[in-house]
């Protein structure tokens, strides 16, 4: 595939998250014919299955974003050992209405990074579970475990060690990979 749209998800919406730095990081690092665009889950109101005869408009616009990507790369922190709430109130939204899930057969890759030895292992077992079930083929190696340093990425997503950047390079190359491969797979597959 000469030319990919990969969306990605933040996790987190706060404004000093080290996973949006990250994303900023994976942007910059984009290879050639791969152009990364965020799909924004903040202002997503909490999921209740009375919204789903008349789905807001901004959930709306969430799921066909999802529908008009390629792929979709999602960056996680770790709250108490799992996916941070409003992570999963915006998968809920993606699932729904029953039978209209926009992650079916979706090539989807998981990444985070924390202070932490392990980093976000824990949240992406998690997430990858609910991927699971949401039918949306994932990444499997690289698995995108970074443990943040200060500095490590600044605010316009340079990444300031070599070894950081080569490995992020690779895991972009490896879900390009992916998102190859199913783009070659006959929708009625």
């Amino acid at each position: 595939m000469s030319d990919r749209t990969i969306g990605y998800i933040v996790g987190s919406i706060s404004s000093t998250s080290i996973n949006r730095r990250l994303a900023k990081a994976l942007e910059r690092l984009a290879p050639a014919g791969t152009t990364l665009v965020e799909i924004p889950i903040k202002d997503l109101p909490f999921y209740s299955p009375d919204h789903d005869a008349d789905y807001p408009a901004v959930a709306t616009e969430f799921k066909n974003a999802i529908d008009e990507v390629d792929g979709v790369i999602i960056v996680t922190p770790e709250y108490s050992r799992s996916i941070p709430g409003v992570l999963k109130n915006a998968l809920d939204w993606a699932a729904r209405p029953w039978g209209q899930g926009s992650f079916d057969g979706k090539p989807t890759a998981v990444i985070g990074t924390s202070q932490g030895g392990i980093a976000t292992a824990a949240a992406q077992q998690h997430l990858k579970a609910i991927l699971s079930h949401y039918n949306a083929p994932t990444l499997g190696q690289p698995e995108g475990y970074v443990q943040s340093t200060p500095g490590l990425f600044t605010d316009a997503g340079e990444v300031t060690n070599d070894q950081t950047a080569e490995f992020l390079v690779s895991y972009l190359e490896a879900f390009g990979a992916l998102v190859d491969r199913y783009a070659r797979v006959p929708a009625s597959a």
